[in-house]
């Protein structure tokens, strides 16, 4: 029968490079949350092509209010279109006219309060629109708005209220689920070669 000499010393030192790979290593740790953060945000560029997919008139880039985030206590990370915590300042954007000075037409009503903190909203800020976009408004009640009160406006058959005007809904576009799904699916394959790849680079060392 022929023997084999097993070198002790080789053992110890890949248990070693095995404990340090452990999750519970703070070291191992920070290593596996950066892989993490690595494929997480790769993951985020599918689903902001998705949301300018969705979106095809964004002046104000509202794609980029997809946001990722990755937890501290566990190894983990999630991408979500959630209000950031903290605002990221306003936007000077205003919408092109196109009528000519003095022209009559368009919307010569005051612009509303609210209204004005929507536009004013940064990039990072608008994940609201990509809630609307996403999950669409037919739910609720329709947008109108209400006009100066006009005698020449008639009821008819077709205009019931005629001092009035329907601003219409939004359709819902549910790009996120279906895109952030498949993005995640893929991060996680990627994330497991990775810690494939620098697990077998550490147990080389020990060679």
């Amino acid at each position: 029968m022929i023997g084999l000499e097993v070198n002790d010393a080789v053992i110890v030192e890949q248990r070693k490079v095995l404990e340090q790979a452990l999750s519970t290593n703070p070291k191992t740790q920070k290593a596996l949350q950066k892989l993490i953060r690595r494929v997480v945000m790769e993951a985020r560029a599918k689903v902001v092509s998705a949301a300018k997919n969705a979106i095809k008139d964004d002046p104000r880039h509202a794609a980029r209010a997809v946001r990722t985030a990755v937890y501290k206590k566990i190894l983990g990370a999630n991408i979500n279109i959630y209000n950031s915590r903290k605002a990221h300042g306003s936007t000077s954007y205003e919408p092109p006219r196109t009528l000519s000075a003095g022209q009559r037409g368009g919307n010569r009503r005051k612009r509303s309060p609210t209204t004005a903190r929507y536009m004013g909203y940064d990039a990072l800020d608008r994940g609201f629109i990509l809630r609307w976009v996403n999950d669409g408004m037919t739910k609720t009640n329709p947008r109108v708005v209400e006009f100066t009160p006009n005698d020449r406006r008639k009821v008819d058959r077709w205009n019931k209220r005629p001092n009035t005007g329907n601003r219409g809904a939004i359709a819902a576009r549910n790009f996120f689920k279906g895109a952030g799904e498949r993005a995640l699916v893929q991060a996680a394959d990627a994330l497991a070669n990775l810690i494939d790849t620098e697990l077998e680079a550490m147990l080389n060392k020990t060679k």
